[in-house]
Order: C-alpha cells, then structure tokens, then sequence
C-alpha cells in the first residue's frame, strides 16, 4: 500500500511539474530554433509551399505498428478495452482479459520480420510515388523511433529496430523525399479507455492495466472528466507532446511533418511549426522546403490535409488528401481499392490543386499482400504511360470532371 501511495504522490509531483513548465511554455519559453518564423499567424503566412511538394503529387504512407499484429484493423489499442465490441470480445478469445493482458503485452508481438524497407522503397517509386511517409507514432504512444524520452519505442520493443530510421535511409537511397506522420496529439484523450474496468461480468470492477502506475507511461495518466476532446486540453500533455515531436524532427529532420488533428494546441503548435521550418532553413543554406500539413484550413500558413476525402473545388492553396488503400491498419478480409478508383481519385485531386498520399497496407509481419503488390503494378503501368501529365503540373482554371452540356 505505502508503495502504491508513493508512486501515486511522484506521479502528481510530476503532473504539477508538468503544470508549471507548460504554463511557461504557453508564454513563448518552449525551446524552439532561431529563424525568421515565430509562433503568431502572420509571421507562419509567410510560408512559401516548395516546388518538390507541389510537383510531387503521389505519395505513399506507410500506417504500419503493433495494431496490426491482431489483424482486427484500425484503433484496436483503444477498442480493446471497450467492454462489448468486437475487438473487446476478438482479445477476450485470443488473448485473455485487458485487465491481464493488455495492449503493453502485444508491443512485443509486432517482430516485423518480414520488413525489407529498400525493397518496399524501390517499389513504391517504380510505382510512381514521389515521396514517402512513415507512422511516427499512432494514438497508442508507441514511437517508432529511437527516442530517448520514451522507453515504449520500437528499438526497444518489437522489431528493436529503428522504423523511422529505416524507412528514411531507404527513400533518400531513392531519391524520394521523406516525411513523418504524428498522431501523439490525441493520444492523451484517446487512449483513456485503457483506464477504465468492465461494468458486467465475473470482472466486473476490476481495473484494465492502463490503471497500473507501473505503465502509466504508456497509456498516460488518468485525464479529467472534462478533457474529453480530440485534443487534450492538460497543458502538461500538451508540454509532453511538444517535446516528443521536437524530439522527432531535431533527430530525423523530415522533409514533411503531419499531425493527425488540427493545428495542435494553439501557441504550443505554432512553436513547434516554427522550430520546423526554422530548423529546415539553418539546414538547407537559408531555403525552407520542409512541409507541415495538418487537418485545418490552412490560409497558407502549412498544407491542410483532408482524410478519406477532398476539396470540392480548385484552391489557391497546395493540399493534401490522405487515404488508404484499405483499413488503416491490416485486418483480415479486408477490401482494398482498386488500382482505377485510386488514379480516379489522383486525377481529380491533382486538378485542384492537391496531394494524393495513400497508406499501402502492410501485413503485422511487414510484406505486402500479392493483391496488394497487383494494384501497385497497375498503378505504375499506369503513372509510367501518363505521368507526364501529372508530375510538375499546375491547376488549370477547370477543374475535375464534368459532363458534357
């Protein structure tokens, strides 16, 4: 009991740590590089969109973690421990209860040992993608890369392997550009579940181990009841999650940073976008060419990125969509596009200005499906026949596709 008291009592001495460092933080303290951009509206409207994203076009993401391993699809870490669902009564059958064994026990199920990034790479730019992004980290707060602030990474656990490494050494052997998705933001919130217990049944009562002090680094700590949204409003998350994505672009330097929400956290974010086309301009000889998209109109301050759609009409401003060729994580049945619906898609998006960036599908082990590999051929006939007419183009003043009058 004394134990469990004085982990409790550290775990809010550094909440309230948290606390203060942030609210310092919301004052314009947040570590961030020198440079011309600062954290207000008007100085990130000076961005200039680089030509190497507007005339890239095509890009493939790869949405690949431990959710994969259970083969159930998308936000498994999270529907696990909601008592009823499918995924909740999928881990009941194959894994026992999320009370024993839970998400912090199927990390180390994700071995990945069938990845071969330099070949993956090759053929996605034979396919015709222009640039490649690699998961950073989904909502269940398990980085893929070789983070020094978070033991719960994948050279630690699973593959022991630096993913985002990895993947980047293997797209500049391409020549392709590189860029790292974020999705920590909403993390906070999201991953609360894990702190709950069933209300019926022989467990009823009993707390999931997201409760347990012991790994409260990986599910976070408890948030308050009101703190409900996509982004949590906890400035001490918010602190956690600026020097975590700092963390990630001072190590890795991406070409591209996406974050899976709106612009994150006011002040907060507009630091860390500024530290990121701060840090591409000392680095590049004075140019920015770094790319920040995020789900919010952009009014040209970053790309706006829309997920599993588009715009409705041409924009001034360069855009992205991002979607995937199947579920976002690999689930078992699943159906995937087809190699026309994705250059249809293409098309219309590249008419109005926009970005494709679409998630092929990887199995936990790492490989691709030989239907998967089939779409990727038909696509590459495709982009090989008539790239010339995507590639480094510009929108016209008619956009996407119309009937005859």
């Amino acid at each position: 009991m004394k134990s469990n008291l004085f982990r409790k009592c550290i775990v809010l001495i550094l909440l309230l740590t948290g606390l203060v460092c942030s609210v310092s933080a919301q004052t314009g303290k947040l570590t961030v590089a020198e440079g011309p951009y600062k954290p207000t509206d008007e100085s990130l409207q000076q961005y200039q969109y680089p030509d190497w994203f507007r005339d890239a076009k095509l890009g493939f993401w790869a949405h690949w973690g431990p959710q994969a391993v259970p083969r159930q699809g998308d936000w498994y870490a999270k529907k696990m421990y909601q008592e009823g669902s499918p995924d909740y009564k999928y881990h009941l059958e194959h894994y026992g209860h999320p009370s024993v064994f839970g998400y912090k026990d199927i990390i180390p199920l994700w071995k990945a040992e069938k990845w071969d990034p330099d070949k993956l790479m090759a053929l996605y730019k034979k396919t015709g993608a222009k640039y490649f992004v690699s998961m950073g980290s989904h909502h269940d707060n398990f980085f893929l890369w070789n983070s020094k602030i978070n033991r719960w990474n994948a050279v630690n656990m699973g593959p022991k392997k630096d993913v985002v490494g990895l993947w980047q050494q293997a797209a500049k052997k391409q020549g392709m550009k590189f860029g790292v998705s974020e999705h920590l933001g909403a993390s906070y919130t999201w991953f609360q579940s894990a702190h709950l217990s069933d209300k019926d049944g022989p467990k009823a009562g009993v707390p999931y181990d997201g409760a347990n002090l012991d790994y409260q680094d990986l599910y976070h700590a408890s948030a308050t009841a009101d703190d409900k949204g996509w982004l949590t409003t906890n400035p001490a998350f918010q602190l956690e999650w600026y020097r975590c994505i700092k963390e990630l672009v001072d190590n890795y330097q991406p070409d591209l940073l996406y974050s899976d929400s709106p612009m994150p956290f006011g002040d907060v974010g507009r630091t860390l976008i500024s530290h990121l086309y701060n840090e591409e301009i000392a680095k590049n000889g004075g140019k920015l060419e770094a790319v920040y998209t995020c789900k919010q109109p952009s009014e040209g301050k970053w790309v706006q990125d829309v997920e599993r759609g588009v715009i409705d009409t041409l924009s001034p401003y360069p855009w992205q969509t991002d979607t995937s060729i199947g579920d976002w994580y690999y689930r078992t049945g699943q159906k995937y596009k087809t190699a026309n619906e994705i250059i249809q898609m293409l098309v219309d998006i590249v008419s109005k200005n926009g970005n494709l960036l679409i998630n092929v599908v990887q199995t936990p082990e790492g490989d691709l499906e030989p239907d998967m590999l089939q779409i990727l051929d038909e696509i590459g006939v495709w982009t090989a026949a008539n790239g010339e007419g995507i590639y480094g183009t510009r929108p016209w003043k008619t956009f996407g596709e119309k009937s005859a009058e």
